[in-house]
């Protein structure tokens, strides 16, 4: 009650009328101090009834991301230094957290193997570069296989690891999926004139391209015929010009 009758003594005394300027900064700090008071009063209600003020739980959702991105950076990076079925403890050691913690982020493998694919196609999508369809069709062919090649070595460790676990992880095999419908994507767009010459055989035509230029057949000839990468993207190469050569129709 003192603090109200101050204030309306100031606002009735003679000779105190305010200037504009005057009257307009002291306006803003009454909103201010209007809106300070009511960002306490929400958090001390928030708090009363038991809920996190918004600050503490931004806080708690950025940890918690950062402590899933180190598990799925850990994940990776044994899986490429050649540990293809790292373990939830050794991952645990690498992220630096414990195994329970590990857990409470990731309730079991298979949504760490999304969370992991996820973040393959985040740097395929990194490296990746769009090619000009507009190119002769000879140099679309190298710039697709180079590009293909350069990314198949990006994942080749997980997809090795991939290969071991997939039989039995559908997860494994969802993120399979994600990335033969992006090739699939890529080869229609890059070479759509070549596709619709085809007629009746463009579907046939289409899966033959992204079926050289998945994973499998790179690890044929990487793994199985041992060849380097370039030797590799040569035949991928020869392979798909060999199929665009091909007549049309059939």
């Amino acid at each position: 009650m003192a603090r109200g009758r101050t204030r309306m003594g100031r606002a009735e005394a003679p000779g105190q009328a305010e200037a504009p300027g005057r009257a307009g900064s002291v306006g803003r700090g009454t909103s201010a101090n209007r809106a300070e008071a009511a960002g306490r009063g929400t958090a001390n209600r928030a708090e009363a009834a038991g809920r996190e003020p918004a600050g503490r739980i931004d806080g708690r959702t950025a940890r918690a991301e950062r402590t899933r991105a180190a598990i799925v950076e850990a994940h990776l990076a044994l899986i490429s230094e050649g540990d293809l079925r790292p373990t939830g403890e050794r991952i645990a050691e690498r992220a630096g957290i414990s195994l329970r913690t590990l857990w409470t982020n990731f309730k079991d493998m298979e949504t760490l193997f999304e969370a992991s694919g996820a973040e393959l196609l985040r740097q395929q999508d990194a490296a990746w570069r769009p090619i000009s369809p507009t190119l002769p069709l000879a140099k679309r062919i190298d710039a697709y296989c180079r590009q293909r090649a350069k990314l198949l070595q990006l994942i080749a460790p997980s997809a090795r690891a991939a290969q071991m676990r997939e039989p039995v992880s559908a997860q494994l095999r969802r993120n399979r999926l994600k990335h033969i419908d992006r090739v699939r994507d890529e080869v229609e767009q890059l070479f759509a004139v070549e596709l619709d010459r085809a007629g009746t055989g463009r579907e046939q035509l289409l899966n033959a391209v992204v079926a050289v230029s998945m994973w499998p057949a790179w690890s044929m000839l990487r793994d199985g015929l041992g060849l380097g990468v370039d030797p590799a993207r040569a035949v991928m190469a020869r392979t798909v010009a060999a199929l665009f050569a091909e007549p049309a129709g059939r």
